[in-house]
């Protein structure tokens, strides 16, 4: 309490707007039973009290049929749904009958002076509206004793499948005099039955010689307590279990448990039923034993579609014991798609071969919604599989089309045409060829006439997917097909001019992807080559204009140009730095304004420099999320990367010699050489009703040795934006505790954390609360600023912490998110003015992005 006191009275705008929130939402609050008769009562808060202690699990109070209205329980206790219903007229027809139309002299004013047409606009606007207010809005919620008591037997239902058999649930509901009810359930579990024995009474021999084999893994463990939930998920596993070991007919129906709890001192003792195979006739039912079904033979039939399904057979191709079958020329190589099939002639029937063959089938990305019939052979007890596949067409054309606007040209147009070729080599493998053109206008352009589009783009890229691992090794014993292998072949080349320093770019890639299951994806990029050639390095302090401002300015003030005056680029201003450096000035290598300047050059030299990056990266990426829908759920991605080790191990094999920098290099380019490594986890808890709490954690590092002493620009870490800590702009925050004006600020180490509460308001909007920490800092690099460097975990003080508050609308396909971030702890400012210095709207960042930050 006294923190709270002592930080209110500092910062006094923050205890008036929180004195002057509290004022809105008390009056907004007493008018929520506006809509609730005399005779009723809003139900405002739901408790449920189990043996004496309130529950606060989510999952029980979802039980609650009547809960309070949408915000009514929330940190701020503000039902916005409910207050936009109650702005509605519940009688709206007979208010503008009674003091509209019934008025003929209003009536006959207000169609002279509108029109007949547009007076009756008007009042059917004010319909519409009261519509619109009522559907947005959210109704009172008004207790009602039989869904009360619906309630009571719906927790006793569920207490008693958590195995408290003898439950006892009561409530209590306090009424005042203000039409507002507070209902309290009352559970009383009693002592819990726990599992005894479990006796199997299994019909078919086949099932019950298997017994021993599934019962190992049971979930019915003999001392746990009943849960209900148990045994279905043991219904599940069983029947999972027996269908993939060839019992194709089988299902969950044909399992059931008969428990008994007379006389047993609160344990249960089960009877594990599975039943014979019912098999219904047109006039008669039999039951018999289950059998195991074999794979008989497995028919492909390879151009299955609607244009063609009066044609006859006319292309038959046995390979490896499938059967091939086309009403045209076989489009693929056999091999091709009998990889993606993992059901074999002379196999038991398996659900896991079904389900592995759609995956792998819908992986090649060449047929059209594959599907999988089996057919019985009675007379062999076996099965005949038969695959329908629909091929996609050969060729697809795109074109997108892009206006945009940056920080260095007021507007750009672009045009991105794609050619997509699938099963190119008959392979099923998918050949895409793009390309970009671009033209813009800068927005410091000297002539406005004949250089208004005075920046372009353009460029190329191919890349070619093979659906197997492309190499001249065997691998299936180390990645089987069942994990969806594929290849990547990508090469690019871009070429900018007047974007920056200009640029060319070239760049190749040979990745492997595979799935180990269904959560977890890996990506290994066996090679990625860049070449970055800067082609207008001399107009770096025309691009860096700060940098170049700061350095201007430390020549004035020294006198080494007059105030008046100002260093010529490049001419100039290289040479001033050079005079610096060399102590030609009368600046001391211990002068704030000598190490400035000194940064600015080592900071040009990184950023105009060629980069020649050859790096090898590994991807693990774990995502349980299950659908778009799912909002519990955590994503783990781990990244590392390292560069520059194959080409420095062949140059000192080879004896290359070294530049004057001590550094080896590949046509004229020191190439790269650094260790990067990245860690992400995101974590969504569904708090339920709209609300999802949601956290991140994200650290990265990359660390220059060998050849080089600094990380590439394009490798290196930056802070703020839409995506990151939203009260600093992108490039702006950092690094550490530096109070740099750079225009793009970076560093080779990173630490993030973000947690976000988002909760409904109404209809498809969303709010949200946020919290953004995190910086950048220099570590193990040629940076000597001590404000920007990572030196210890006392850095840590220096971590920048944003908050705010946004809104999203859910459109469905995406999300368009606004948000507003503060600036609550600003670690470029003195120790001990950090806090809440610039914690204003004034000082604000506005950010506008598409779905969630994470």
């Amino acid at each position: 309490m006294k923190i709270q006191f002592s930080i209110l009275s500092k910062y006094p705008k923050i205890r008036h707007g929180i004195l002057m929130l509290t004022l809105i939402l008390s009056f907004s609050s007493c008018n929520v039973v506006k809509r609730v008769k005399s005779n009723e009562h809003l139900i405002t808060k739901n408790t449920i009290v189990e043996d004496g202690k309130t529950i606060k699990d989510e999952r029980i109070n979802n039980i609650i049929i009547q809960k309070t209205n949408s915000g009514m329980n929330s940190f701020f206790g503000f039902p916005l749904k409910l207050h936009v219903y109650n702005l509605a007229r519940p009688n709206i027809d007979s208010i503008i009958e009674a003091k509209v139309l019934s008025d003929s002299s209003k009536v006959r004013w207000k169609t002279k002076l509108l029109s007949k047409k547009q007076f009756d606009r008007e009042i059917q606007s004010r319909k519409n509206f009261n519509s619109w207010l009522k559907r947005t809005g959210e109704a009172p919620t008004i207790y009602n004793e039989d869904k009360t008591v619906k309630t009571s037997n719906n927790l006793r239902k569920y207490y008693y499948s958590k195995g408290w058999f003898d439950n006892e649930v009561s409530f209590e509901v306090e009424k005042d005099s203000n039409k507002r009810a507070q209902v309290t359930y009352k559970v009383t579990k009693k002592k819990p039955y726990t599992l005894d024995s479990l006796r199997p009474n299994i019909s078919s021999p086949l099932i019950d010689s298997l017994y021993p084999k599934f019962i190992k893994a049971t979930l019915l463990k003999k001392g746990e307590q009943y849960d209900e939930q148990n045994f279905e998920s043991e219904r599940e596993r069983i029947s999972k279990y027996l269908r993939n070991v060839g019992f194709y007919y089988f299902s969950q129906d044909y399992i059931r448990f008969e428990t008994d709890t007379i006389d047993t001192n609160h344990k249960i003792n089960t009877d594990l039923i599975i039943a014979n195979r019912l098999i219904r006739t047109e006039d008669s039912t039999i039951l018999e034993p289950f059998k195991i079904f074999k794979i008989k033979e497995v028919n492909i039939f390879t151009d299955d579609n609607f244009e063609n399904r009066f044609k006859t057979i006319s292309d038959t191709t046995f390979y490896k014991d499938f059967n091939l079958y086309s009403k045209e020329k076989l489009r693929f190589r056999p091999k091709a798609i009998t990889d993606a099939v993992f059901i074999n002639k002379g196999d038991i029937y398996t659900d896991l071969a079904r389900s592995r063959s759609l995956r792998y089938l819908n992986d090649l990305q060449v047929f059209r919604y594959p599907s999988i019939e089996y057919v019985e052979n009675t007379e062999d007890t076996s099965l005949t599989a038969n695959i329908y596949l629909e091929p996609k067409k050969k060729y697809a054309l795109s074109l997108d089309v892009d206006v945009s606007q940056s920080n260095i040209q007021t507007i750009g147009f672009s045009v991105t045409p794609g050619l997509k070729i699938r099963n190119i080599f008959r392979g099923a493998e998918t050949l895409e060829i793009s390309g970009i053109a671009a033209i813009g206008a800068s927005k410091n352009r000297s002539d406005d006439v004949s250089a208004f589009f005075d920046i372009n783009e353009f460029g190329g890229n191919i890349r070619l997917t093979i659906p197997r691992l492309f190499t001249p090794f065997n691998t299936d014993k180390i990645i089987p097909k069942y994990m969806s292998p594929s290849t990547a072949i990508n090469a690019s080349v871009t070429s900018q001019q007047n974007i920056g320093l200009d640029k060319q770019t070239l760049s190749g890639l040979l990745s492997y992807n595979w799935s180990p299951s269904q959560t977890v994806t890996n990506r290994l990029e066996f090679f990625n080559v860049q070449f970055v050639k800067n082609l207008n390095t001399s107009n770096y302090f025309g691009v860096y204009t700060n940098s170049y401002s700061r350095l201007n300015t430390i020549a004035q003030n020294i006198g080494y140009i007059s105030s008046n005056d100002n260093l010529t680029i490049p001419t100039e201003a290289d040479q001033f730095i050079n005079d610096v450096i060399n102590g030609n000035t009368s600046l001391a290598p211990t002068d704030d304004d000598f190490i400035v300047v000194n940064n600015i050059e080592e900071r040009k030299q990184r950023l105009t420099e060629n980069n020649l990056i050859f790096s090898t990266s590994f991807d693990y990426k774990k995502d349980k999320r299950t659908s778009i829908f799912d909002n519990d759920f955590s994503i783990f991605k781990w990244r590392v990367e390292l560069a520059g080790n194959l080409l420095s191990n062949v140059s000192e094999l080879l004896g290359s010699p070294k530049n004057e920098n001590g550094n080896y290099e590949i046509f004229g380019v020191a190439f790269s050489q650094y260790f990067k490594t990245e860690i992400d986890y995101v974590k969504y808890f569904d708090l339920g009703r709209n609300n999802v709490f949601a956290f991140r954690s994200y650290a990265g590092i990359a660390i220059p040795y060998g050849n080089s002493n600094s990380i590439p620009f394009a490798e290196s870490f930056f802070g703020g934006g839409p995506n990151d800590n939203r009260a600093w702009t992108a490039y702006n925050l950092g690094p550490g505790s530096s109070s740099t004006t750079n225009e793009f600020n970076e560093a080779n180490f990173k630490i993030h954390l973000s947690a976000e509460q988002r909760f409904g308001l109404f209809g498809d909007l969303r709010g949200a609360l946020f919290v953004d920490a995190g910086n950048i800092w220099n570590v193990l690099d040629n940076v000597e600023d001590d404000k920007a460097t990572f030196s210890s975990f006392n850095s840590l003080k220096d971590i920048a912490i944003g908050s705010g508050f946004g809104l999203r609308y859910d459109f469905g396909f995406f999300v368009l998110r606004f948000d507003t971030g503060f600036k609550t702890y600003e670690p470029s400012l003195t120790l001990g003015d950090r806090w809440f210095k610039s914690y204003n709207f004034r000082n604000a960042v506005y950010n506008i992005g598409i779905n969630y930050p994470f």
